[in-house]
């Protein structure tokens, strides 16, 4: 059999004519990009009302990019005159790149490359725009299986830089350079990846997205809770339940099935809520109701319904007066959280091993207060009040009269039980004693004194005076009004609260890391690279870093020591370790602080 030549010469002409199949939301996106980078662009879709919707939304896109200025109405016309719209699919026979968007099932997509075989040349180059199917299977059904690629663009399309471009074993690297070309002229910025289900993004994405699914499930926390701490503590545009409703309850449950049977990693087997919702039809924003509820079927506005917290509501009990805090630690956390508390007006007894320390930790909020007033945050008269309201200590003795207790010591759990030991004798009773410990269980500092109805978690985040969120964590012996306290405090120092059980990671740690060691994983199997993962979820997942940059900047010993605190709480062979990370940390490479991590840094 003849094989089509797909490298551009003579008889392979450049891609100037894109046919686009399925004209839904993400197909009509991609039109838009194509149309808009001068591409003669053929859009094809069995439904004569979608592809009349699809111009509409192309008009009403292209306008507003105009009224943005970020087109002219010049600009707009021609490429408005350039997306033809019909419903047959020979409509495609002269284009040089056929983009498939077509539902996710093999049956449609396996289908519809048959068809196409019959109808584009065999020169022409077939993608398809799957994210949870198998590239390489899909391309078995063509009869020039070396044509096929797969070309994954991010939702909304015109908006997203990333594209992912997927080889399979036989795709011809002509095809693959060809397409790569094309994304690099329509703004995008391409990966190249391997057929394996989730690509690079979604790979990491869906397993993260399940994980906060299943978390909810097991009614560990709510959805607003889920939702806030991943967008707060991680600096995420949107929560993970949130998303699943923007994408869609059924497609993650087919990506991840997907996944799941390639992988046969438990955290990919779909958690059970999303088959109960999508066979329910509550499949997200297009159904009008997900895991939240919404105006319209397709909606992006949340309205409440029987599970919506009542805001401004008291608690069941009052919380106990809080005028004066105490802060254990020296280091950056500790200062940080003094600095929180004294902004919000607390008296703070700021205590560490020692006058120097403490005097050191309260130069260090100085400093960080003058920060503020050199950019215009508060005034020097403000500054000088705060910091007059933080007393520095050289022993715990000074927390005899606090009404809370909060610690930010190294993060061992023999040292913060020795310290609550030490809590538990020297503050007044009905003093509330907190933990910021981020991974240990709460209950074995409680256990530590002699009131553990007293303790509690509050994990703040790094650094404190900028980050909103708190982790309450209450155990099974925190009284109620223990909690209602530290629940009443956030509000006072401007902090978000989310309600979270006493379990290794608690939300956003157990959510977090877990996505971070599967990126480890990645490169571990030569997936793909460091600099293509951290872009790939950059750009196509709108994280503020990527998973590598972050890890340095966490610390590599700080991430092996937290996965292998939810390795063992939770026994799931997925959470153990990738190797690669205990190797780096074995060798001395701990981010940004040893000067090598992932990368190379320079010495701070």
């Amino acid at each position: 059999m003849d094989r089509p030549s797909l490298s551009p010469s003579a008889s392979s002409p450049a891609l100037r004519t894109v046919a686009v199949v399925g004209l839904g939301t993400m197909g009509t996106g991609i039109a838009e990009v194509l149309a808009r980078a001068g591409r003669e662009v053929v859009g094809i879709d069995i439904s004569e009302a979608q592809a009349a919707l699809a111009v509409t939304a192309l008009e009403n896109s292209t306008a507003r990019a105009v009224s943005k200025g970020r087109l002219t109405e010049d600009e707009r016309t021609d490429a408005l005159a350039r997306f033809r719209v019909f419903t047959d699919l020979q409509a495609a026979a002269g284009a040089d790149l056929v983009v498939e968007v077509v539902p996710e099932s093999y049956e449609v997509k396996q289908g519809l490359f048959r068809d196409l075989d019959a109808v584009v040349r065999p020169d022409a180059i077939l993608a398809t725009g799957t994210n949870a199917l198998s590239v390489t299977r899909l391309a078995a059904e063509s009869r020039f299986p070396e044509r096929v690629l797969g070309l994954h663009f991010f939702n909304p399309a015109p908006a997203m830089k990333l594209v992912e471009v997927v080889s399979s074993v036989l795709t011809s690297p002509e095809a693959v350079t060809r397409v790569t070309e094309l994304a690099h002229e329509l703004g995008k910025e391409p990966v190249a990846v391997g057929d394996r289900p989730g690509f690079v993004a979604d790979g990491l994405l869906f397993g993260y997205l399940n994980q906060a699914a299943a978390m909810y499930e097991a009614k560990y926390a709510s959805r607003e809770d889920i939702d806030a701490a991943m967008r707060l503590g991680c600096g995420l545009p949107m929560g993970p339940l949130a998303l699943l409703d923007l994408i869609g309850v059924d497609t993650a449950r087919t990506v991840l099935d997907a996944m799941y049977a390639e992988s046969h990693d438990r955290l990919h087997a779909p958690a059970p809520v999303l088959r109960q919702l999508s066979e329910a039809g509550l499949t997200g924003r297009k159904s009008g109701r997900g895991f939240y509820t919404y105006e319209s079927p397709g909606s992006a506005t949340v309205v409440p319904d029987a599970l919506t917290p009542r805001s401004g509501e008291a608690g069941p009990v009052p919380g106990r007066p809080v005028g004066s805090v105490g802060v254990a630690g020296s280091g950056t956390m500790a200062s940080g959280i003094a600095e929180v508390f004294a902004k919000a007006g607390y008296a703070v007894v700021l205590a560490a091993r020692g006058e120097e320390k403490a005097g050191k930790a309260k130069a260090r909020i100085a400093k960080s207060l003058d920060r503020s007033v050199g950019r215009g945050r508060m005034t020097a008269e403000a500054a000088a009040a705060t910091l007059a309201l933080i007393t520095p200590a050289g022993s715990l003795d000074a927390f005899a009269e606090v009404d809370l207790a909060v610690e930010a010591v190294a993060e061992d759990l023999e040292v913060k039980r020795q310290l609550f030991t030490t809590l538990d004798k020297v503050c007044k009773p009905g003093a509330v004693l907190a933990t910021t410990t981020s991974s240990l269980p709460v209950v074995a500092c409680a256990r530590a004194t002699g009131r553990p109805e007293d303790v509690v978690g509050m994990h703040f985040f790094n650094p404190a005076p900028a980050m909103k969120l708190v982790e309450v964590v209450r155990t099974v012996l925190t009284a109620d009004d223990v909690h209602a306290t530290v629940r009443e405090v956030c509000a006072k120092i401007r902090k978000h609260p989310v309600d979270c059980g006493d379990r290794a990671g608690f939300i956003v740690n157990a959510l977090l890391f877990p996505y971070l060691n599967n990126a480890v994983k990645m490169v571990e199997e030569h997936y793909a690279s460091l600099d293509d993962i951290d872009a790939a979820m950059k750009l196509g997942g709108g994280y503020p870093m990527g998973p590598f940059e972050l890890l340095d900047v966490v610390g590599l010993d700080v991430s092996l020591a937290i996965e292998q605190v939810l390795h063992q709480e939770f026994r799931d062979p997925g959470l153990a370790p990738a190797p690669l990370l205990e190797h780096l940390v074995a060798a001395g490479c701990l981010g940004r602080k040893s000067g090598r991590g992932f990368r190379e840094h320079a010495r701070r």
